[in-house]
């Protein structure tokens, strides 16, 4: 698989879009999916191609100078477990970290929830170094309990 992460754009909702859809098991409810289209074209969104199709993006949110949360994050069904998560996510961190941020966020649903999905979603996280920090039980309504999780992305220098 010849996989291209494309630079950081503004934009680029509709082709998130696509991808969304094909994810019901995570953006199921449409008012969700049009709020996370409309956002992505405001907020830099790294793009995964390949053969000249999107196949996953990851779009990034800054709130402070030092620190920086995926947004949302999505990979086409057919292209799960072959690393292009990973890939999207260290290049999001390798730009970040160029810049100076010191910590990356991620929200997701909690531990409390029994919702398979979103149980290989914390698992992805974990692996990739995040720490579960702090759960918000209400943040996202009655039975969408957030777990919010972080990264710290300061290089060790010793």
């Amino acid at each position: 698989m010849d996989l291209k992460i494309k630079d950081a754009e503004l934009g680029l909702g509709p082709q998130c879009e696509t991808v969304l859809r094909n994810l019901p098991e995570w953006f199921g409810i449409e008012s969700a999916l049009q709020a996370y289209v409309e956002k992505v074209n405001l907020l830099p969104t790294y793009i995964a191609c390949t053969d000249n199709r999107a196949v996953g993006f990851l779009t990034l949110e800054k709130h402070f100078p030092e620190s920086a949360e995926i947004h949302v994050m999505g990979i086409m069904p057919e292209f799960h477990r072959m690393g292009i998560g990973r890939a999207l996510q260290r290049r999001a961190e390798f730009d970040l970290q160029a810049k100076g941020v010191k910590f990356l966020q991620v929200k997701t649903l909690s531990f409390s929830s029994s919702n398979k999905e979103y149980a290989e979603t914390r698992k992805f996280y974990l692996a990739m170094g995040f720490s579960p920090l702090e759960e918000m039980p209400d943040l996202w309504g009655a039975g969408n309990p957030c777990l919010i999780m972080i990264k710290s992305l300061e290089v060790n220098h010793e």
